[in-house]
């Protein structure tokens, strides 16, 4: 299900993101919107990603979907609608990468929180997901790649 974590040490990245809040059951209606928009004002302003679109939660509600959607950039985006400039922190953190489709992310997730604190560590309030290969890549969910970033206290 997931590749073996390891923990390493990130530096900051300068992102292009549009803050979202809604419910649980909403998630899927406004990730494709949402990329959409921030890809289009990136090309309006003729700036090319740096790195994979991710997702990164900021506050972990059960009901709430509290992130930032966003992509890494190497020139900041001029503020347009939704999008807006913003950062992955330098952090230690712990890594791993989930093959499968996105409906077994929860699962993931729970499997790499365990190894996080058989590693004896903490895992962070925040996490982020950068969607390396998806169904704009490949049709077979078999195929898909999601790295799964944990921030740790």
């Amino acid at each position: 299900m997931i590749d073996t974590p390891k923990i390493v040490q990130t530096s900051v990245q300068p992102t292009a993101v549009i803050r979202i809040t809604v419910p649980r059951a909403e998630i899927m209606k406004v990730m494709g919107p949402g990329r959409q928009e921030l890809m289009a004002t990136l090309a309006a302003q003729d700036i090319a990603p740096a790195g994979a679109w991710f997702t990164r939660h900021l506050k972990m509600h059960p009901d709430t979907f509290d992130f930032e959607l966003g992509v890494p950039v190497n020139k900041l985006v001029a503020a347009a609608g939704r999008v807006t400039n913003g950062r992955l922190p330098a952090a230690t953190v712990a890594r791993t990468i989930y093959h499968g489709p996105y409906e077994g992310l929860e699962s993931a997730w729970g499997e790499f929180d365990a190894w996080i604190v058989a590693q004896g560590r903490t895992p962070g309030p925040s996490l982020w997901e950068t969607y390396l290969a998806g169904p704009e890549t490949n049709p077979s969910p078999d195929n898909w790649r999601t790295e799964l970033i944990r921030p740790l206290i």
